[in-house]
């Protein structure tokens, strides 16, 4: 997920006048995508996670396209075809963003002093989303590829900038290796199918659904932020590929977590899931024989219990 690209999204097609339905189609596509603006989720998915039908999708993507706000090509698996490739024009979103921030900005000051040649940019109050990402276009030379931060110590030295190649061929030669990916990151090697992000978002929907029904009688209780999708499937794809265990066997021991009262507070991310799987199959699971052995063990009364001996039964009397 690339925050840098959902921020320009909001910044600048939200004030473009583009209608909703098509910013909510390019904020989860940003969302879905690494710092290049490369991502294919299925017109499925999106139609899923937005609300709107699957033909409305289709038509909104193709008048972005046209527009130029990014362009799709069609990808294959084997035989068949698999979801579109698609490539955000983040040139176009950076400069519409910070063309929106100048002119929010001079319009609040004096007409005959908002000579645009003259603004220093380092003086812009961005909106949060700019914020958040730590992107100064002063660093970076308007790249948007170039993970800029204020402190140069943030920067993980295991990782030097001199040693990454190409970004984009990077990005395809990840792909070539894992040709089943919907969500990626490249740099991180974090990946998931279609299968692993379906199984996030049934873990997601589920945690959604508590916090609904506690703000029902408490109003103070705030949606959670939506989580980083790639990291969520490639922490479902490592339960599966490494562990074990099957989508369907994921779905149900946090559902069965979901429910207890404990764990529904404290497993709630994939990851968390995995953490605690061992003792969440013992705590949460139901001994197939424990009525027979409950029975067999102890008898809660023996009212009715003939004492009786036989006739002729060898005792004297």
């Amino acid at each position: 997920m690339s925050t840098k690209l959902t921020g320009y999204v909001w910044d600048a097609c939200a004030s473009s006048g583009m209608k909703l339905s098509s910013v909510a189609i390019m904020a989860r596509l940003a969302d879905f995508s690494n710092d290049e603006g490369v991502c294919w989720p299925s017109i499925a998915t999106i139609s899923r996670q937005i609300g709107a039908g699957e033909s409305t999708v289709r038509t909104a993507i193709a008048a972005l396209e046209k527009e130029g706000w990014l362009t799709r090509t069609q990808r294959r698996n084997g035989n068949r075809n698999a979801s579109n490739v698609y490539q955000l024009n983040v040139s176009k979103l950076q400069k519409a963003a910070f063309s929106h921030l100048s002119v929010s900005d001079t319009s609040k000051s004096d007409a005959s002093k908002s000579d645009a040649s003259k603004i220093d940019p380092s003086k812009f109050e961005a909106s949060e989303s700019i914020k958040k990402t730590s992107f100064d276009p002063s660093e970076s030379g308007g790249d948007p590829s170039v993970k800029s931060t204020t402190d140069p110590s943030d920067i993980n030295p295991s990782c030097p900038d001199a040693s990454q190649p190409d970004e984009q061929g990077s990005a395809d030669e990840f792909l070539s290796r894992h040709p089943d990916a919907v969500v990626y990151s490249a740099a991180k090697r974090q990946w998931g199918s279609q299968d692993d992000l379906t199984c996030a978002e049934f873990i997601w929907g589920k945690i959604i659904s508590m916090y609904e029904l506690a703000a029902e009688s408490d109003g103070e209780v705030v949606r959670p932020k939506e989580p980083n999708w790639t990291a969520w499937a490639n922490e479902v794809r490592l339960m599966v590929m490494q562990d074990g265990r099957t989508h369907k066997q994921i779905c149900s021991l946090f559902k069965r977590a979901n429910k207890d009262s404990f764990w529904c507070k404290n497993v709630l991310s994939p990851s968390k899931l995995r953490e605690k799987w061992d003792e969440l199959s013992l705590k949460l699971s139901v001994p197939l024989n424990s009525s027979r052995q409950e029975a067999s063990i102890s008898r809660a009364s023996f009212e009715g219990v003939d004492y009786s001996l036989p006739e002729n039964s060898g005792f004297r009397s």
